[in-house]
Order: structure tokens, then C-alpha cells, then sequence
């Protein structure tokens, strides 16, 4: 889901952002059984995605779906399978003749159902294996049918500052990010099975916290933050002075930023996101994986002016 930004963002087209990942490890959730497949989730610092151990869903004529062993036509069942180690996974160098892999291994199935039974579930590993290990997890052709998986990085920040493009000497300056850069949704149409047709996997990411250090020499503070609605993206009203805003994600710079490297402060910003998934239409709302901090640097010139425009 991509909101649209109204014609009231200002872009700080000349201001720099550079977003800086840290090593990270990985938070899943509990592997769940949604349609017609087994499912586990992952974020980082970097993004989120998911394994899923069918892929896509079964359309028929009304009778129940086909079991897992009937789609294999009578040709082996290979339960694990190799990805690429996922983005800002940071692991040692690997063994000499040898690369890390994530191997997800569907276990405890059942081929007599069309979802693989109650009780299946995936196992993750990062391992370092070579060219006769990988060879233990062959991925035929016949078997695509049998996994899915989506992964997504976190949209780069897309800072706001209101009332003006450039904040003045003490005139509150207001912090917000845009609603595209804040809220990521992905989702897994595939998981949706003839047989269960209101079991979709959807996956979010949201920004839940904005830390700032304005870069002026004061403390870091902390925004409890949300999307904006699309009709007031950047939460300042435009009918009212900086003064008496409600939104408390603000900052009043005591100096201009002149004597600055290349006269601009530099603000740094912990972005906290939380990645959460939703099963269904009544599966008790939005269950969170955990959250994760992204962290960037953005140059703000600061003027010396006290007047409101710009």
C-alpha cells in the first residue's frame, strides 16, 4: 500500500540523508498455518519478509483442494531449500570452499493434505555449506509449487519540517516524515487457498518512534509517531501560529546553524520500526514480530531569522 503525499509536503530537496545500517539479528515470529501454506516471518534493520511453503493458491471447481502428494505426481518431496542470507544479516567470513546459505527446511509435514497438516512448521539456519551440501537441498522445477516468499527493505527516511523549509532561531521547529516513508505493507495474495479463502498473510511495517538529535549541543528526544492522515501529512495546521500546534515533536534552535560545516546542523534520527502480521479477517488483529531502529544522518541549515516565511 503506497500513500499518496498532498501537495502541502515541502521537499527538502536540498537536504542530504544518508541512512546508516547496523548489524543486525534476526526476530521471527511464531510459524503459523495460513491457507494453504506454512509460514515464517523474519525482520532486521534492514526490512522484513516472509517463507511460505506453498506458493500459489489453488483454483478449482469446487472440490477440495489437491493434497500435497497428489501435486507431486509420484516425484520426490524435497523438504528444504537455500536462499540468499537476507539483508542486514551480518555473519563471519564463511570456511574456505564454502558460502552461507538460509536454509528453511519444511518439517513434521503431512503429503496426505493440501496444506502440509497441523503440525508442519519451518526450521531457519544459517549455514555455511559447499558444493556437495547444497546439493542436499536440489530445488526441481515441480517444487516452486510448493514455496513463496516476498522480502522488502524499509523506504528511506523522508524528514518534514514545518513551518518552513529552512527552521528559524527560536521558532519552534516541527518533525514529522511523510507517510510514504513511515508505512510499508506487504501482501501475500498467493497464501489465499481455494479450500480457505480468508486466510491472506499480511505483513506491516510502521514507524512507531522517531528519535532526533538536532545536532545543536542539546539532549536527543523521543516522537511517539504514527502515519498521517493523507488530508494532513505533515500534522501542522496551516490556520494556526508555530506557537499552539499540538503536535509535540518539536525543537526551538538557539543559534543559526552559519558556523556549522557547510552551514547546516547535522541531525541524526533513529527511525524505531515495528513489523507486524495480520492472518485473516478475525484472527485478533495485528500480532508484532518486534521492532527495529534504522538510523540516518541529515544536514538542516538553521537561519537567523525570526520572522515566519520561506
Amino acid at each position: 500500500m503506497h500513500n499518496r503525499v498532498a501537495r502541502t509536503l515541502l521537499a527538502l530537496s536540498a537536504v542530504l540523508a544518508l541512512l546508516l545500517f547496523t548489524p543486525a539479528t534476526t526476530a521471527a515470529a511464531e510459524t503459523i498455518v495460513t491457507g494453504n501454506s506454512v509460514c515464517t516471518m523474519y525482520m532486521n534493520s534492514v526490512g522484513f519478509g516472509s517463507y511460505c511453503s506453498s506458493g500459489k493458491a489453488y483454483v478449482g471447481d469446487g472440490s477440495p483442494p489437491p493434497t500435497w502428494r497428489t501435486r507431486l505426481a509420484g516425484r520426490p518431496f524435497v523438504p528444504c531449500r537455500d536462499f540468499e542470507i537476507p539483508p542486514g544479516i551480518h555473519l563471519p567470513k564463511a570456511p574456505d570452499g564454502k558460502k552461507w546459505v538460509l536454509r528453511v527446511t519444511i518439517t513434521d509435514y503431512n503429503l496426505d493434505t493440501y496444506n502440509g497438516g497441523d503440525k508442519a512448521h519451518l526450521e531457519r539456519a544459517y549455514m555455511p555449506v559447499d558444493a556437495a551440501e547444497e546439493a542436499q537441498c536440489p530445488f526441481p522445477d515441480y517444487m516452486k509449487a510448493f514455496w513463496y516468499r516476498f522480502q522488502t527493505d524499509y523506504r528511506d527516511p523522508e524528514l518534514q519540517i514545518m513551518p518552513t523549509y529552512t527552521p528559524r532561531v527560536n521558532v519552534p521547529a516541527y518533525f514529522t516524515l511523510t507517510p510514504y516513508s513511515s508505512e510499508i505493507y506487504e501482501t501475500d495474495g498467493t497464501t489465499s487457498s481455494y479450500f480457505s479463502p480468508g486466510h491472506n498473510l499480511t505483513m506491516r511495517g510502521m514507524v512507531v518512534q522517531l528519535t532526533i538529535d538536532p545536532g545543536d549541543g542539546t539532549a536527543p528526544f523521543k516522537c511517539k509517531t504514527g502515519v498521517t492522515p493523507l488530508d494532513d501529512p505533515t500534522g501542522y495546521d496551516q490556520t494556526k501560529d508555530p506557537y499552539n500546534q499540538i503536535n509535540p515533536c518539536k525543537h526551538v534552535y538557539q543559534k543559526s546553524s552559519a558556523s556549522q560545516p557547510e552551514g547546516m546542523y547535522t541531525v541524526k534520527l533513529t527511525i524505531t520500526w515495528e513489523v507486524s502480521y495480520w492472518v485473516g479477517k478475525d484472527q485478533g488483529g495485528w500480532h508484532s514480530i518486534g521492532k527495529a531502529d534504522v538510523h540516518a544522518v541529515q544536514r538542516l541549515p538553521v537561519q537567523e531569522v525570526e520572522a515566519i516565511g520561506g
